[in-house]
């Protein structure tokens, strides 16, 4: 199998490196953390390409143990002798860094899940190819319309093998589609795709909704400050979620009393038709199933028909917690703790057209922009809205308004949810994550001022 601009060096390959590393002298215990990442990018704005670009990075993150004293140092020399140099350098460390009192082990040899999610096609995308769709999405726009965005196609690896004799390794591969499509009188659209492979990646279809949003979204009017009902398209849903993940389903977070869940184990948190998990073993999400430990990853039910049920935890937390890890580490060193990767919003039976038929007065939302966290606690988050918002009159679309900042707590918005789509769709709000997550009805959304951009 080969990359975009090399081959994976593969499971047997890892493992010589990794006996470098292990075969150290004087310490407990030796962790070889293994990722490398090659594929291409390709680049357009104002409907002309204007950058293609190939790039390759293989990292080894060693991790040293002695009596107590956790030692770590990184290397791109994919070697084993690179990879016994980085660890005697993190065993030096352990001799200045203090003792972790709360240090969980090592992860022992455990099997892990075994899945398939590469693609050499993907893998191999050549630049040509990525125009190609490229050129097929600029050529659904429609006249006076002009396409920006990017085309990303790239194959990972991840290992981990410990002296504990655990040995994990996996390849996968991931498309990414993006493009913001602006049109006349200020009109503008947006859409995407993220998938494992490039044949889920329909370049024109992308093209038609992002041209057909912008276009309809052309001379928008502004719309009073407010608390309105809105309908959430897919990737405005996967910025709740994706931001709910960081302050509230963290383990260290909850642990420390941080999260926006302390307190409320068990309780109703949000509408009952609200199910929200974490499953890296499931077919339709991207990466490895086992964490940058080695910890085989494991599904965790977080909220279930809107009750507060659990969190997610690497080993230490779980130490920290009197519970096991669900396979939810980070590269070490890592103070901010686990964070679940691979979410899942359950769906309901409504389509969009459904859910903005149902809403007498209210808002159409394509995405959200410019998200950031305002209470963590309070699970208050701020941004706006872009690229495709629209009024709602009496259950139909009737026109484009201008975007509109919002202040609004998720949980506040997840609890007064009505109406939940379908269908499904992989979005990543940030870069290390993805959720696949349905379209939303939501009783009341709290909108703080209009914007100028």
């Amino acid at each position: 199998m080969s990359g975009g601009t090399g081959e994976l060096l593969g499971a047997e390959a890892f493992r010589r490196i990794a006996e470098g590393a292990l075969s150290l002298e004087g310490a407990d215990g030796v962790e070889v953390l293994l990722m490398h990442e090659s594929g291409g990018l390709t680049r357009f704005a104002n409907s002309e390409i204007h950058q293609s670009i190939a790039r390759e990075d293989t990292g080894l993150r060693v991790r040293v143990v002695k009596d107590g004293h956790i030692g770590v140092a990184a290397t791109n020399e994919a070697s084993p002798g690179g990879a016994l140099a980085a660890a005697r350098s993190a065993l030096e460390m352990t001799g200045v860094v203090a003792a972790d009192p709360l240090w969980p082990g090592l992860a022992p040899a455990e099997a892990v899940h075994e899945v398939d999610r590469y693609f050499d096609a993907t893998a191999t995308t050549s630049p040509e190819r990525r125009a190609d769709s490229v050129a097929e999405l600029i050529g659904r726009c429609a006249p006076g319309c002009a396409a920006a965005g990017a085309y990303e196609t790239i194959a990972v690896e991840l290992g981990v093998a410990n002296s504990e004799g655990q040995f994990c390794w996996a390849p996968s591969t991931q498309a990414s589609l993006t493009t913001v499509v602006t049109g006349p009188e200020g009109g503008s659209g947006f859409a995407e795709v993220f998938a494992g492979s490039t044949d889920a990646v329909d370049a024109g279809a992308i093209g038609q909704v992002a041209s057909d949003k912008a276009v309809a979204s052309a001379s928008p009017r502004a719309l009073d400050a407010g608390t309105y009902p809105v309908v959430l398209e897919p990737s405005a849903t996967a910025t709740l979620v994706g931001f709910l993940a960081w302050v509230g389903f963290a383990g260290r977070a909850f642990i420390e009393g941080r999260s926006c869940f302390d307190g409320k184990q068990d309780q109703q948190v949000a509408a009952p038709s609200v199910s929200i998990w974490d499953d890296g073993t499931d077919p339709r999400t991207l990466g490895a199933p086992f964490d940058f430990e080695g910890t085989p990853k494991s599904k965790v039910d977080l909220i279930s028909d809107g009750v507060f049920r659990d969190v997610v935890y690497d080993r230490r937390t779980g130490k920290e917690a009197g519970r096991a890890s669900t396979g939810h580490g980070l590269p070490s060193p890592n103070p901010e703790g686990p964070f679940p990767l691979h979410l899942f919003m359950g769906t309901g039976d409504a389509t969009v057209e459904e859910m903005v038929r149902a809403t007498e007065r209210g808002l159409l939302v394509t995405r959200f922009h410019y998200s950031n966290i305002v209470n963590p606690m309070e699970s208050s988050i701020t941004g706006m809205t872009r690229d495709g918002t629209f009024l709602i009159e009496r259950g139909e679309v009737v026109g484009p308004v201008m975007n509109l900042r919002f202040t609004q707590s998720i949980l506040g918005a997840l609890s007064s949810v009505s109406m939940v789509g379908r269908d499904a769709h992989l979005a990543s709000e940030f870069f290390f994550s993805a959720s696949r997550v349905p379209a939303l009805r939501v009783d009341e959304f709290h909108f703080s001022g209009v914007s100028d951009h």
